[in-house]
């Protein structure tokens, strides 16, 4: 009886301390979310891989995660977490939408010329995912609060520890088949890493490894990559890889510390030797710009051949950035000539100025025309040829080309601290010999 009657007096004195909680939140509910891309669940296999793709189980899901913050009772923020990578999305709409009287959500990605659209009821997201640049293009999304894993919360024990650096082949049984570096993390069955292959790398990658099975997936809010793949022993893997739900292929790999690639330095080259380099193209208020106006003498010339729908471009141009205030005083002028996803020049210097504000960029940015590798590559015939965005041309004080960087090894790769010394030496090489 005593023991029955300090229970009732605790239990009343515990709830007679407890304050109701009130609603900190007036629109979606802060903290973790799941969110799901929902893809196509065929993929297609030749002889030499139907066994693989037999034995795996495709869900066509790409799932990914993001958080939810509030900075004040009214205004909130989304961070879409991608393993070490955070990306912060606040330009957002939510009411109720009357035709539906549902609560509704409109999150754009304007760096990226993109946006999610979901009806929000039951603590559930369901709506598209859109990109604008592409007519008709849209892929399901579906994001459950309070869910903090990505793939799954198994605990599978791993046949073996991925982490190092692997040799891997995409396309492996095509005629256009090109190499790569797997880069991974693996702590239990936590994975992280990235694939970089010689026009870039495929962004922060995150998932999963269960038993003989990994799988690994990023958003940003222009790439949708999804990565499967399963062991063939302990050394070797086979697997898919999905951009969106436009593009599929697959990847094999090889455990290889040593495991290189073609240096990004000798892959384009200057066809005009001690040729002076120029460019014409229109800035953003259309007026045409040269390598010879006066803004650019007696200064290094970093150009920059770009484009506002590649995460690759707009890590180099963060990196660029950040040379530069840290460096000030130094005599260097950086020219973006970016090449659009659109065909519509008003619209495209539009999505331009957008970007460089969003960025808060301090460069002369050139519009280009539309994003076509062999059309751009015949506006600038004093190289090889463009193959890729970003292609980065060093032009001396003198306006002779000195190296030419293609693509860009980001900062999810291990290459990123390499490019990083090549770029100050060759730019402190450059500063005193000109």
């Amino acid at each position: 009886m005593h023991r029955y009657f300090l229970f009732i007096l605790c239990f009343l004195i515990i709830n007679s301390c407890v304050e109701p909680i009130h609603k900190s939140f007036s629109k979606l509910p802060p903290g973790k979310w799941r969110a799901i891309l929902k893809l196509d669940k065929k993929l297609t296999h030749s002889e030499d891989n139907k066994e693989y793709f037999e034995q795996f189980d495709f869900t066509g899901e790409l799932p990914f995660n993001f958080e939810v913050n509030y900075t004040d009772e009214q205004s909130f923020y989304i961070n879409i977490m991608n393993g070490e990578e955070r990306i912060k999305l606040d330009n957002i709409t939510y009411g109720r939408d009357h035709s539906t009287a549902k609560d509704t959500i409109k999150i754009d990605i304007p760096i990226f010329d993109s946006y999610i659209k979901g009806i929000f009821e039951e603590n559930i997201i369901e709506g598209d995912w859109f990109v604008n640049y592409k007519n008709g293009y849209s892929i399901p999304f579906k994001a459950y609060y309070g869910k903090d894993y990505r793939f799954t919360t198994l605990k599978e024990k791993p046949i073996a520890d991925v982490t190092g650096r692997w040799d891997v082949v995409f396309e492996p049984n095509k005629g256009n088949k090109y190499p790569a570096i797997g880069e991974f993390k693996q702590s239990g069955n936590h994975l992280t890493g990235t694939f970089l292959t010689e026009t870039g790398d495929y962004r922060y990658l995150e998932g999963t490894i269960q038993g003989d099975k990994l799988k690994l997936s990023t958003f940003d809010g222009a790439h949708a990559f999804l990565f499967e793949a399963k062991f063939k022993g302990q050394n070797n893997l086979i697997g898919s890889f999905r951009s969106g739900k436009h593009y599929k292929s697959t990847w094999t790999a090889t455990r290889n510390q040593n495991a290189k690639i073609n240096d990004a330095f000798a892959l384009t080259t200057s066809n005009i030797g001690e040729q002076k380099f120029d460019i014409v193209f229109p800035n953003l208020e259309g007026k045409a710009v040269t390598l010879n106006d006066e803004q650019f003498s007696d200064k290094v010339k970093l150009v920059k051949i770009t484009g506002t729908w590649c995460p690759n471009c707009k890590d180099e141009a963060l990196f660029l950035k950040k040379y530069l205030k840290h460096n000030p005083n130094k005599a260097i002028e950086v020219i973006e000539v970016a090449f659009e996803r659109y065909k519509d020049q008003e619209k495209a210097i539009e999505i331009l100025k957008r970007y460089k504000k969003k960025l808060d960029l301090p460069f002369t940015i050139l519009y280009g025309g539309y994003a076509n590798k062999k059309e751009n590559s015949e506006l600038f015939p004093q190289i090889s040829e463009i193959l890729s965005y970003p292609t980065l041309i060093f032009v001396d004080k003198q306006n002779i080309i000195r190296h030419i960087h293609t693509g860009f090894a980001g900062p999810a790769t291990k290459d990123f601290k390499k490019f990083d010394k090549q770029f100050n030496e060759i730019i402190d090489e450059m500063l005193n010999n000109s």
